[in-house]
C-alpha cells in the first residue's frame, strides 16, 4: 500500500469515502495519506513538528473533537489539525487537493471541513472531494454581448453545479463599486438553476477604454449578504471601433466580433443598418473601399515625386476631394486618375536619417479623421545619401536598396545624367580578432575596417589567411565595416596576415595564427556528484579560438569558464551516478584535445548534524557542522531563511567537521538553515529519494533549525558605569551576566579592558571571572571595558585609572589654592554687581522707552505706508503702469550680468543728453540688440561661415561634443562656461525645443557625475555650462509669470522698502538709516529728524508743482533726488534727469533767493570734517517754496556724495560715533547715550510695517495661477523625478534640493536681489541691502536643513526665523501642486517652448552671438577636432571636416575684418 524508510507510528480514520492515514517518523514528521474506496494513494502531505525527534508509536485522535490529533515526541506533546482546509482559496483547489477532510461550504464561499459549514448534512450546501471538481458552482450571463445603445430589460443566469435552491433566499447582482441591482429565482432547484437580474444602470456603465471599442464587466451572484458564484459579459460600441481603428476603420467594423454595419456615406459603424443613409453599404471586409498595396520605390530626401495609389471598391468615393497623408504635418494634394487610382502630387519628403519609412494614407480633404481603409499599410521609403554611409562601399552597397547614391567626397545622390558609380578603393582593414586560432578551423574570425565590400557577395569566397580560406557568414555580415567568417583547416601550425578581395585586395597589419593547443592534466580528479566543484585543465595554448567548450561525460557542459594561455578553469556539472567520467576540451566544437582527462562523482557529502542549535540574534556564534566526505568540499556557506541576514562564510577543518559562524538575524525566531557546499544547496538525499518533504521543503533542501533568542545582557557587579583602579594594582572584574538559555561556553566570551584581553577564569550561569596579568598604560586615563560573544559587542563600564600617592597630594594642594581664590574672587564679584545693578536699572529704563517709542513707530509706521502704497496703487493704474523693461533688455541683463565679455565691453549707457522736458532718451546699445558691424568687404565670406556654423551648432551631435571638449580644457574658465551658456541661448532662441533636449543630455550627463560623488550638491552653483544654460532656460520660460503675476507684488515691495527708508533719517556718507532690514545699513544713532512738506516748481515730466514731502536732515542732494522721484514717479528711471544736473533755489521772501547746495561757504566744521548742509542747516520753513531747474553747468566738484571722504566730511554722525566706547567730544554731551544694540529693534520697526508686502510676493511666486499653469516648472520637475527614479535615489531630501537648486535659488533669488533685470528703476545700494535680507528669508524658505539659531546668529537670519516654517508649508505646498499637475507629453511642451519662441523671434542679432561663439571654438579648435574624431557619431556623419570648412572661411580674413569693425 506504502513504503517509507523510518516509519514509528500510525493513526487510521475513515472519513466519507475516503481512508485516512497518519504515519509518523523517526525524523520528527508526521505523513497523512489519502486513500480512496480501492485503497490507491490519490495524495499525501507532509507536517514537521519537530525534526530530528522521533513521533511516539502511541498517536490518538481527540474525542472531544475529531478534527485533533494527539501526538508525542521525545520532549513535547502537540496537538495537530487533521487538515488545513483554509489554504484552498477557490472550489477547485478545495476539492481538487483530494483531502478527504475537506471540502467546499458553498454558501459561504470558503474550503471547510464539514462541521464548520452551516447546513453541511443538507445536500448541496458541502461539496466533498469524492465529488470532484465538476460539481463546483459555476454561472453563465444572457445575453453575453450587450450592446451600448441598446436598452435591455434584464439578464438570464445560468447556475449550474453543486448549490443548494435559491429559493426565497435574498439575492443581488454584485458589479463592484457598491453597485446592486435585484435577482430573484422562478422556483425552487437543483443542479441547474434559472435567475433574472437587472442590468446596472446606463450611468453607471464601467468606460471605455482608450483604443478599445469594449469593455468586460465582472459580476457576482450575492446570496444573503455573500458573492457565491461569478461570471462576465462584455459591453460592445460599434461607433469607437472607427476611432479605435482610424486607417481601417471600414474593415475592422466589418469584422469586428459583434454585430456592426459600416455606413458608408457616413463613414461610422454601427450597430443599426437602418440608421445608414446610403443604400449600397458594404456587407464583408473585402467589400471596403480600400488602398491596394503596392511595393513603391524609395525616393531621396528633399526631391518632387508623384506617388501612384491604387484602389478597391473606391467607385463611390471618385470624384471626391483626397488628400494624401505622410503623417501629422505632411499632407499632399491627390488627384483621381480613374476609378481605381489616385495620384499623389508634387510630394516632397525630408529626412534626416539614412532612411525613413512614411505611411501613406488617404484621407477626405478637410476631414482629416476619416480615412479610405489600408488593411495592409502601404509605406514609402525616403532616404538620404548623406547620412549613414561614411565610406564608398557603404554609399555604393546601398543600390540594392533601390537608393540612387553616388561616392563623392562623401556620400551624395546622384544625378540623372551622371555615370554609374565605378570602384571603391582597396579594402583597408584595420583590425581583427582573435588572432590565434586552432589547426581545426572553425574559429570565427571577426575582420573590421572600411570598404569591406559593398554586399556580401563582393566578399564571399574572397577571404584568405595566407593560402587557408576562411568562408564568410552572411548573416553576421556588415557592409563595409565588419565580416564573419569561420576558418578553414590549416595542414601545419603557421603565421599570415589576412587578405580580402573585393575587386581590389586589401591586407591586415596584425598576423593570423594557426596553433594547436594542448592539455596535460585536470585537478582536482574528483568531487560530489551534486557538482560546484571548481576544476582547472592545465596546458598550452588554450587561449586560442572563438569558442571554447568543456564536456563532461560527453554532453554536460562545465560553467563559469575562465582560460589563459595555460589553464581552464570552470565548475563541473552535478552528475547522475557515482562514477568515473572523461572530461572533453573542445575548440570551434570540433573533436576533443587529446589527454585523455578523467573525472571521478563521488557521492555527495552527508551532514548529519549542527551543534549549537542556539544563537544570539547579532549573529557570529561557532555552530559546529558534523557529516561526511567534507574533504571534496572547497567552499562552505550558511544561510538562514526568513529572518536571515547576510549568509556567512564557512570553514573546513576536516572530512568529517565544519564550523560556521552563525548568521544575524531580524528577529527571535526558529528559522530553517540551509548549507550551499561548492555553491549547490545541501538537500538530505534520504528525505527527497522517499519524497517525505512538502514540496516548499525538498525545494528548498532544509532539514536543520537555528533558534534565534536575544542577545546576552551583561553589566558590573554592583552595575556602576566607572570602576577606579591603580596602575600596578592585580586586578580582578567579576562581570554579571542576565540568565538567558543560550547555553554559552567559557570559550566563547571574549573580555577586554582597552586593546587588553581579560583572561577568563570562572564562568557560571550568572557570573563571570577575569584578571588582568599584564600592567595597563595610564597614558589614556580611561578604558572602556568590552564583552564579546560572536558579533554581539557589549561595553559595561569604562575603567578609570588613579595617580600616585604623590599626585593625590599636588591634587589637594591645587584645590585648597583654588578654594582661596575662589573666594576673593566672590568678593570682587559681589562689589561689581552691585554697580552693574545700577547700570541694569538705568538702561532698563531706556529699553522701555525704547519699546514704547518702536510700538507707536509701528503703528503709525504702518498706517502711513499703508496710505501711500494705497495712493501708489491708484497711481500705478492712472498711468502706464509699473515700468517693466522690454523682454530683450530683460533678456541681456540677465544673460550678462558680469561673466561676458560682450557686456562688458559695450553694454555701457553713453552719457545722457537730456532733453527739454528735463527727461534723457537712451536707447541701450548692448551688441546682441543691434547690427553685426562687419566691413562689407568681409560679409559675403564670413556671413557664410556663419551659416554653416550655426548648421553644425543645430547638430546635436556636434553641439555637444563641442561643449564637452571646451569644458575638459583647464583655461576654460567659469566665466567664459557662463558666457558661452548665454550665447548658445541667444543663438538657439528661436529653436527652443532643440535647445531644451541639449540641455537635458548635458544635465543627464551632471547628474551622473553628480550621482557617483553627492547627488545633493548638484545645481549648487553655476560652475558649468549647462548650470547657466538652464538659468537662463528659467528665465526664458518664467518671464512671463515674471510679468503678469508675481511683478506687480514686486515693483509695491521695493517701492515700500523706499517709502520706509525715506521716512527716516539717512546718512548720505555712509548710507546708514533709521529704517532698514539690515544690520549693517542700520544707523545707530537716535538723530531727531522732522518732516518738511516744501511746495516745489519744476518745469520737466509733465508736471508744473507739487508739494514734497522732506525730512529736515536731509541733505541737498537727497532733497533733489526726493523732488525728482515725486515728479517723474511716472517716467522710466533711465529718463529721469540726475541730481547733479539740477539746481535747487529757495525763495526766502520776495527779493531773496538762495541756490542750495550741499557744501558752500556756510558749512559747519566739527571735529576737523566739514558737515554736509541740509535742510535743518538752511532754516528753511514748513511750506518754503523751492524751485527746480536745469542747469547747463554740471557741479562735478564734489562728485557722488557716498563717495566722499569720511576723514574731511560728515553727514550725521561722525566715524566715532558707532564704536562701542567713542571719544569724548562736545555733540556728544548733549546726547543721551544708550547701548548701539538697543536700536536694533528698529529692524523689528520696519519688518512688521513691510510685512504684508513681503507676504504678498512670497505667496505670488509659490502659487500656480489655474488659468496659466507653471508648464516648464512641471516638465523640468518631473524631468528631475525621472531622472532620480533611473539611478535609484529615491530620498525625498535629495530631490527637494535638486528642485529648490534648479527654480527657487537659481531663478527667483536672482531676481529677488536684481530688480533692475525687471523694471526701469533705481536700486541703490542701502535696497539692495535690504532685498538680501529678504533673499535670504526666501533662501532659508526653500531649505530643508533645520535653523540652528541662538543669541550669536547673525540678525539677518533672526529677523525672519518666526515666519520661516510657515513659508516652508507654502514652499512644500508648492512642491507638492507642481508634482500633483497632470505630466506634460513631449509634444504639449514642445508647442509650448515653440510659442515662447515665436513671441519672441527676431528680438537679437543671432549672427553677432554666432560669432562670439566662434571666437570660443576658434580657441580651442586643436581640441574641438580631436574630440570629434575620438567620438564615433560625430566621426561618421564627418562632422570634423565640416567645422574645418567653418574655419576656413572664417579665418581667411575675420581679424582684418574685426580690426577694421
Amino acid at each position: 500500500m506504502f513504503r517509507a524508510p523510518g516509519l514509528s507510528s500510525v493513526a487510521v480514520a475513515s472519513v466519507g469515502n475516503y481512508t485516512v492515514v497518519f504515519l509518523g517518523t523517526v525524523s520528527g514528521r508526521l505523513l497523512k495519506i489519502n486513500l480512496n474506496e480501492s485503497m490507491q494513494v490519490v495524495s499525501r502531505r507532509v507536517v514537521t513538528v519537530a525534526y530530528g525527534e522521533p513521533v511516539h508509536h502511541i498517536m490518538q485522535f481527540d474525542p472531544a473533537d475529531p478534527g485533533y490529533l494527539y501526538l508525542m515526541t521525545s520532549h513535547q506533546m502537540a496537538r495537530v489539525k487533521v487538515a488545513a482546509c483554509a489554504m484552498h482559496a477557490t472550489c477547485r483547489d478545495c476539492v481538487g487537493a483530494a483531502d478527504a477532510y475537506c471540502g467546499w461550504c458553498a454558501l459561504e464561499t470558503r474550503c471547510t471541513l464539514q462541521q464548520d459549514c452551516a447546513n453541511s448534512s443538507q445536500p448541496h450546501f458541502w461539496t466533498s472531494a469524492s465529488e470532484g471538481p465538476g460539481h463546483c458552482p459555476t454561472m453563465t450571463v444572457l445575453p453575453a454581448k450587450i450592446d451600448v445603445h441598446q436598452e435591455y430589460p434584464g439578464m438570464i443566469l445560468q447556475i449550474s453545479g453543486s448549490l443548494p435552491s435559491l429559493s426565497g433566499m435574498e439575492m443581488a447582482c454584485d458589479y463592484g463599486n457598491n453597485i446592486h441591482t435585484v435577482a430573484r429565482v422562478p422556483g425552487p432547484a437543483y443542479g441547474h438553476q434559472i435567475a433574472y437580474c437587472n442590468l446596472l444602470p446606463r450611468d453607471q456603465f464601467p468606460p471605455f477604454l482608450p483604443h478599445q471599442d469594449h469593455v468586460t464587466v465582472e459580476m457576482f451572484l450575492r446570496v444573503n449578504g455573500q458573492n457565491i458564484v461569478r461570471a462576465s459579459f462584455t459591453i460592445y460600441d460599434c461607433s469607437r471601433v472607427g476611432q479605435v481603428y482610424p486607417h481601417t476603420a471600414c474593415t475592422s467594423c466589418l469584422s469586428a466580433q459583434w454585430p456592426c454595419f459600416w455606413c458608408i456615406q457616413q463613414h461610422a459603424c454601427v450597430s443599426n443598418q437602418s440608421r445608414c443613409e446610403a443604400s449600397s453599404n458594404p456587407m464583408n471586409p473585402q467589400d471596403c473601399p480600400q488602398i491596394l498595396p503596392a511595393a513603391l520605390a524609395p525616393v531621396p530626401t528633399g526631391s518632387s515625386q508623384s506617388v501612384p495609389v491604387h484602389l478597391a471598391n473606391a467607385a463611390f468615393f471618385q470624384g471626391t476631394a483626397l488628400e494624401c497623408s505622410f503623417g501629422q504635418e505632411e499632407i499632399f494634394e491627390a488627384v483621381w486618375v480613374n476609378e481605381s487610382a489616385v495620384r499623389c502630387n508634387q510630394v516632397v519628403l525630408h529626412t534626416t536619417q539614412k532612411s525613413q519609412v512614411f505611411p501613406l494614407s488617404l484621407q477626405l480633404k478637410g476631414q482629416p479623421a476619416r480615412f479610405l481603409d489600408s488593411p495592409d499599410p502601404v509605406t514609402v521609403e525616403v532616404y538620404n545619401c548623406a547620412m549613414g554611409s561614411p565610406d564608398c562601399s557603404q554609399c555604393l552597397g546601398r543600390e540594392d536598396l533601390g537608393h540612387q547614391c553616388v561616392w563623392s567626397d562623401g556620400c551624395r545622390l546622384r544625378g540623372t545624367l551622371q555615370p554609374l558609380p565605378g570602384t571603391c578603393p582597396a579594402p583597408e582593414i584595420r583590425a581583427i580578432e582573435p588572432l590565434s586560432g586552432p589547426l581545426d578551423g572553425g574559429t570565427l574570425l571577426t575582420i573590421r575596417g572600411r570598404n569591406l565590400g559593398r554586399r556580401f557577395s563582393d566578399v564571399a569566397h574572397s577571404v584568405w589567411i595566407g593560402s587557408v580560406a576562411c568562408e564568410p557568414l552572411a548573416d553576421r555580415y556588415t557592409v563595409s565595416e565588419e565580416i564573419v567568417c569561420a576558418t578553414g583547416p590549416a595542414p601545419g601550425a603557421f603565421s599570415d596576415v589576412v587578405t580580402v578581395n573585393a575587386s581590389k585586395e586589401g591586407r591586415s597589419r596584425e598576423r593570423f595564427s594557426y596553433v594547436l593547443p594542448l592539455v596535460h592534466a585536470l585537478e582536482p580528479t574528483m568531487g560530489p556528484k551534486a557538482g560546484g566543484t571548481r576544476i582547472t585543465i592545465q596546458g598550452s595554448d588554450l587561449h586560442v579560438g572563438s569558442e571554447l567548450q568543456v564536456l563532461v561525460n560527453g554532453t554536460e557542459p562545465c560553467t563559469e569558464l575562465v582560460r589563459t594561455d595555460t589553464s581552464i578553469a570552470c565548475t563541473v556539472p552535478g552528475g547522475a551516478l557515482p562514477a568515473s567520467v572523461p572530461v572533453c576540451v573542445r575548440f570551434e566544437r570540433r573533436g576533443c584535445v587529446h589527454g585523455n582527462l578523467t573525472f571521478w562523482y563521488m557521492r555527495n557529502p552527508v551532514i548529519t548534524a549542527i551543534r549549537p542549535r542556539r544563537s544570539h540574534v547579532s549573529g557570529g556564534r561557532t555552530i559546529t557542522v558534523a557529516g561526511e566526505r567534507f574533504h571534496m568540499v572547497q567552499n562552505v556557506s550558511m544561510a538562514v531563511h526568513h529572518i536571515g541576514r547576510e549568509p556567512t562564510l564557512c570553514k573546513v577543518l576536516n572530512s568529517t567537521l565544519i564550523t560556521c559562524p552563525s548568521p544575524g538575524a531580524l528577529s527571535n525566531a526558529s528559522a530553517p538553515v540551509d548549507f550551499f557546499l561548492n555553491g549547490r544547496a545541501y538537500a538530505d538525499e534520504a528525505a527527497v529519494a522517499e519524497e517525505l518533504l512538502d514540496p516548499e521543503e525538498a525545494q528548498r533542501g532544509s532539514r536543520f533549525r537555528l533558534d534565534y533568542l536575544p542577545d546576552p545582557q551583561f553589566s558590573t557587579a554592583k552595575r556602576e558605569k566607572w570602576i577606579k583602579h591603580h596602575p600596578g594594582e592585580p586586578l580582578t572584574l567579576v562581570i554579571h551576566k542576565e540568565q538567558d538559555s543560550l547555553g554559552l561556553e567559557s570559550h566563547e566570551y571574549r573580555v577586554k579592558i582597552g586593546q587588553v584581553s581579560c583572561d577568563i577564569q570562572i564562568v557560571s550561569e550568572r557570573v563571570i571571572h577575569c584578571s588582568v596579568n599584564e600592567s595597563l598604560g595610564t597614558a589614556e586615563g580611561q578604558l572602556p571595558i568590552t564583552i564579546q560573544v560572536g558579533n554581539f559587542n557589549q561595553t559595561i563600564a569604562t575603567l578609570q585609572l588613579g595617580g600616585s600617592e604623590t599626585a593625590i597630594i599636588v591634587s589637594i594642594v591645587i584645590c585648597s589654592i583654588l578654594l582661596l581664590l575662589s573666594v576673593v574672587a566672590l568678593f570682587v564679584f559681589c562689589t561689581k554687581s552691585r554697580r552693574a545693578e545700577r547700570y541694569w536699572q538705568k538702561t532698563l529704563l531706556q529699553m522701555e522707552e525704547m519699546e514704547s517709542q518702536i510700538r507707536e513707530e509701528i503703528r503709525k509706521g504702518f498706517a502711513e505706508l499703508q496710505t501711500d502704497m494705497t495712493d501708489l496703487t491708484k497711481e500705478l493704474n492712472r498711468s502706464q503702469g509699473i515700468p517693466f523693461l522690454e523682454y530683450k533688455h530683460f533678456v541681456t541683463r540677465t544673460f550678462f550680468p558680469k561673466c561676458s565679455s560682450l557686456y562688458e565691453e559695450r553694454y555701457v549707457l553713453p552719457s545722457q543728453t537730456l532733453n527739454s522736458q528735463g527727461s534723457s532718451t537712451v536707447p541701450e546699445t548692448h551688441p546682441l540688440l543691434g547690427e553685426w558691424k562687419i566691413p562689407e568687404s568681409c560679409r559675403p565670406n564670413m556671413e557664410e561661415g556663419i551659416s554653416l556654423f550655426s548648421s553644425l551648432l543645430n547638430n546635436k551631435h556636434f553641439l555637444i561634443v563641442f561643449v564637452h571638449a571646451l569644458e575638459q580644457q583647464k583655461d576654460f574658465a567659469v566665466r567664459d562656461r557662463c558666457s558661452l551658456a548665454s550665447l548658445l541661448t541667444i543663438a538657439l532662441h528661436g529653436k527652443l525645443e532643440y535647445y531644451t533636449g541639449i540641455m537635458k543630455e548635458l544635465l543627464v550627463d551632471l547628474i551622473d557625475a553628480s550621482a557617483a560623488k553627492n547627488p545633493k550638491l548638484m545645481l549648487r552653483r553655476t560652475e558649468s555650462v549647462v548650470e547657466k544654460m538652464l538659468t537662463n532656460w528659467m528665465s526664458i520660460c518664467m518671464y512671463s509669470c515674471l510679468r503678469e503675476t508675481v511683478g506687480e507684488p514686486f515693483f509695491l515691495l521695493l517701492c515700500a522698502i523706499k517709502q520706509q527708508i525715506n521716512k527716516g533719517s539717512i546718512d548720505a556718507i555712509t548710507g546708514k538709516a533709521r529704517y532698514t532690514l539690515n544690520e549693517e545699513w542700520l544707523l545707530r544713532e537716535n538723530i531727531e529728524a522732522k518732516p518738511r512738506n516744501l511746495n516745489v516748481s519744476f518745469q520737466g515730466c509733465g508736471m508744473d508743482s507739487l508739494s514734497v514731502r522732506a525730512m529736515d536732515t536731509d541733505t541737498l542732494t537727497q532733497v533733489k533726488e526726493k523732488i525728482l522721484e515725486a515728479f517723474c514717479k511716472n517716467v522710466p528711471y533711465s529718463q529721469w534727469p540726475r541730481a547733479e544736473d539740477v539746481d535747487l533755489e529757495w525763495f526766502a521772501s520776495s527779493t531773496q533767493s538762495y541756490v542750495l547746495r550741499d557744501l558752500d561757504d556756510t558749512s559747519v566744521v566739527e571735529d576737523g570734517r566739514k558737515k554736509l548742509n541740509t535742510l535743518a542747516h538752511y532754516k528753511i520753513p514748513e511750506g518754503a517754496s523751492l524751485a527746480m531747474s536745469l542747469t547747463d553747468k554740471k557741479d562735478n566738484t564734489l562728485g557722488r556724495v557716498k563717495d566722499l571722504d569720511t576723514e574731511k566730511y560728515f553727514h550725521l554722525v561722525l566715524p566715532t560715533d558707532e564704536l562701542t566706547e567713542p571719544k569724548k567730544s562736545h555733540r556728544q554731551s548733549h546726547r543721551k547715550k544708550v547701548l548701539p544694540e538697543i536700536y536694533l529693534t528698529r529692524l523689528l520697526s520696519t519688518k512688521g510695517t513691510l510685512q504684508k508686502f513681503l507676504d504678498d510676493l512670497f505667496k505670488a511666486i509659490l502659487s500656480i495661477r489655474e488659468d496659466k499653469p507653471p508648464l516648464a516648472v512641471k516638465y523640468f520637475f518631473d524631468f528631475l523625478e525621472e531622472q532620480a527614479e533611473k539611478r535609484g535615489i529615491s530620498d525625498p531630501d535629495t530631490l527637494h534640493i535638486w528642485k529648490t537648486n534648479s527654480l527657487p535659488l537659481r531663478f527667483w533669488v536672482n531676481i529677488l536681489k536684481n530688480p533692475q533685470f525687471v523694471f526701469d528703476i533705481d536700486k541703490t545700494d542701502h535696497i539692495d541691502a535690504c532685498l538680501s535680507v529678504i533673499a535670504q528669508a526666501f533662501i532659508d524658505a526653500c531649505s530643508i536643513s533645520d535653523l540652528q539659531l541662538g543669541k550669536d546668529s547673525p540678525t539677518n537670519k533672526l529677523l525672519y526665523a518666526k515666519e520661516i516654517p510657515e513659508y516652508r508649508k507654502i514652499v512644500q505646498r508648492y512642491y507638492k501642486q507642481i508634482h500633483d499637475m497632470t505630466p506634460l507629453s513631449e509634444q504639449e511642451m514642445n508647442a509650448h517652448l515653440a510659442e515662447e519662441s515665436r513671441k519672441y523671434q527676431n528680438e537679437f542679432n543671432t549672427n553677432v552671438a554666432m560669432a562670439e561663439i566662434y571666437k570660443y571654438a576658434k580657441r580651442y579648435r586643436t581640441q574641438i577636432v580631436a574630440a570629434l574624431e575620438a567620438n564615433p557619431t560625430a566621426r561618421r556623419t564627418q562632422l570634423q571636416h565640416k567645422f574645418e570648412q567653418v574655419v576656413a572661411l572664417m579665418e581667411d580674413n575675420i581679424y582684418e575684418c574685426y580690426s577694421e569693425a
